[in-house]
């Protein structure tokens, strides 16, 4: 296997990276990349890396057979009513002709699916929710060779951490 050319790299790697700074919360790692770029720093020399991921699930509510048919049926509606404004542009029907059919169907496929699949579950989730995968601590990594120049730059930001090669 050839070896990469480094103009063909990964944009999400740096020539021996080092640490700058390590912050709990990703505002602040963008604040001080932000204040290295009003200092006119190279920052496609820097990178924030989160780490230690976590994932969250927030419980949005419960499942019951009518909220799942209704959401079905109202999925279903929303994709027949775009088949319906297709078939509005491409055919010489009245509106309600072309717009209902399409409609009522998508409706009634979706209830069929929505139940279908709530029933295969046979109670095991009876909930619905939203899931985020998010960092607990936010590290902004530079390049080597001007790692020094950015530990210069980021001690004049106002509330800078300090310098832990000191």
């Amino acid at each position: 296997m050839a070896p990469q050319r480094p103009d063909l790299a990964s944009p999400f790697s740096l020539e021996f990276p080092q640490s700058l700074a390590v912050y709990d919360e990703y505002a602040a790692a963008q604040r001080t990349v932000d204040h290295l770029s009003d200092q006119e720093f190279p920052v496609e020399q820097l990178m924030i890396v989160g780490t230690d991921l976590k994932r969250i699930e927030k419980i949005t509510g419960r499942l019951t057979t009518p909220r799942v048919a209704a959401s079905g049926a109202a999925s279903g509606a929303w994709f027949g009513l775009f088949v319906g404004l297709v078939f509005v542009i491409v055919s010489e029907e009245s509106l309600l002709a072309a717009l209902l059919p399409p409609l009522v169907i998508g409706a009634l496929f979706g209830l069929i699916f929505a139940l279908t699949g709530y029933a295969a579950t046979r109670g095991r989730r009876d909930f619905s929710s939203v899931t985020q995968v998010v960092a607990t601590r936010y590290e902004v990594l530079v390049e080597h060779k001007s790692a020094a120049r950015a530990r210069e730059l980021l001690a004049g930001l106002p509330g800078a951490l300090p310098n832990p090669f000191e």
